[in-house]
């Protein structure tokens, strides 16, 4: 959420910024909410001084030659009107507060002054390639026909189960799957000094509201038939992230880097708004694994810190040895609650294309004023809000993929890239 006093202090301003990423922040409804609320809390102000000279008044009507029992009546009389207008202004603010921050809820991020401008993802700047596409002597086949002609991926039996958009894996398929997920998370947690947490998979409306899911995203969501308001999480962005909501970090906890989590997840996500888009296949599920890469660090580390967490999901990349760039968002192109965001893109042969693989966002401060999450500031030994960041370090889905139709041969078989065959159990090849 963005920071009150500084949308009141040039709220044409913040109306700009936020216009290059093509959102129109109402300057006049804010201002009158804000007028509104500000009123409210005058007359309440006033109104609760005026309770505490009333009640002073007996003293006062006795010493004029009131009987005592007929100046405690009238007081009394007082401060049951003053009580009963203070409690309508009281409902009256919070009425109003709750408008206000509705409108805030439903802001958006401010980019970062160094986010190029642009609409669309065909504004999105490249920022380097790492690697060189595979050269094919024959026509390169996608996922699916490879998974499928190797009989170890299987969309109509998922299908059978549940619906479009899942998939049922077998053998070797799922094992690399399963391999892929404890690769990342070792070499996250044993090189990149990353915490490995479990958490929930099931989440409440304030976590969603905490990291921005909530409100503009709930068609996104899968929503439990509970009493509760209870969501599976489309990304342990949430969960994990939380874990710092209503918090003060000690400085000491934070360390020389902030804290640093990471953890996989199944994600589950509705994908409302994308129908007929990727629907062959494993590149855009209803449900999903991936290890995530959360991190909490102080304000000025936070510029730092995407860069170096932003290496560390390219690194998973390096070791499969697969193909990919790594492009800039412009502001149009931004999460809702991102600052700046720079994605992965693997090289898919059978698309002749880059496609998204992770997603690396800074939100300075916005996530964290949401959850109230803080640290205390040593040299004032007062909390300050945190800055958040978080990435995929990768999504496992789409990793399988790319190794897929990399790795594929003339004859139908899998290359395994050397990094996961002590985790394949010495398996060098998928073939029939």
């Amino acid at each position: 959420m963005l920071d009150i006093k500084a949308v009141r202090q040039d709220p044409e301003e913040i109306a700009t910024a936020l216009a290059a990423r093509g959102f129109t922040f109402d300057v006049e409804l804010f201002r009158s909410l804000d007028a509104r609320r500000k009123k409210a809390d005058m007359e309440s102000q006033s109104l609760a001084a005026e309770r505490k000279r009333s009640s002073k008044q007996i003293g006062t009507l006795v010493g004029q030659g009131m009987n005592v029992d007929d100046a405690k009546a009238q007081v009394n009389e007082t401060l049951e009107k003053i009580a009963s207008q203070l409690d309508e202004q009281t409902a009256r603010a919070k009425v109003v507060q709750a408008e206000l921050d509705e409108l805030l809820l439903a802001t958006p991020n401010l980019p970062a002054k160094e986010v190029p401008l642009g609409s669309s993802e065909e504004d999105n700047h490249e920022v380097l390639r790492w690697s060189v596409p595979p050269v094919f002597e024959f026509e390169p086949k996608d996922h699916v026909a490879l998974g499928e002609s190797l009989s170890l991926l299987d969309s109509e039996t998922a299908g059978k189960i549940t619906g479009s958009r899942f998939t049922v894996l077998y053998g070797p398929l799922a094992r690399l799957h399963r391999a892929l997920i404890q690769f990342m998370l070792d070499v996250q947690t044993r090189q990149h000094g990353y915490e490995e947490v479990y958490v929930p998979y099931i989440v409440n409306r304030e976590s969603l509201q905490g990291t921005g899911q909530l409100p503009k995203f709930e068609e996104d969501l899968f929503k439990l038939r509970t009493d509760q308001e209870l969501y599976l999480i489309p990304t342990a962005e949430v969960p994990v992230t939380n874990i710092a909501r209503d918090r003060i970090f000690e400085d000491t906890e934070l360390g020389e880097f902030g804290v640093r989590y990471t953890c996989h997840t199944p994600c589950f996500r509705s994908e409302a708004g994308s129908y007929g888009k990727d629907t062959r296949g494993m590149i855009r599920q209803h449900q999903f694994e991936k290890v995530e890469l959360v991190q909490m660090v102080r304000p000025n580390q936070s510029e730092r810190a995407l860069e170096e967490l932003t290496g560390h999901a390219e690194i998973i990349l390096q070791m499969l040895e697969l193909p990919y760039r790594k492009v800039i968002l412009c502001a149009g192109d931004l999460g809702f609650s991102a600052k700046k965001t720079y994605d992965l893109e693997v090289w898919l042969p059978a698309q002749s294309a880059y496609r998204e693989i992770s997603s690396c966002s800074l939100y300075g401060d916005y996530q964290a004023r949401r959850m109230r999450a803080r640290w205390r500031n040593p040299a004032t030994g007062k909390p300050e809000l945190l800055h958040t960041l978080n990435g995929s370090g990768l999504a496992v889905g789409r990793t399988l993929v790319a190794l897929l139709e990399n790795g594929q041969r003339q004859d139908g078989s899998i290359t395994i890239p050397e990094v996961l065959q002590p985790y394949m159990g010495g398996l060098s090849e998928i073939r029939n």
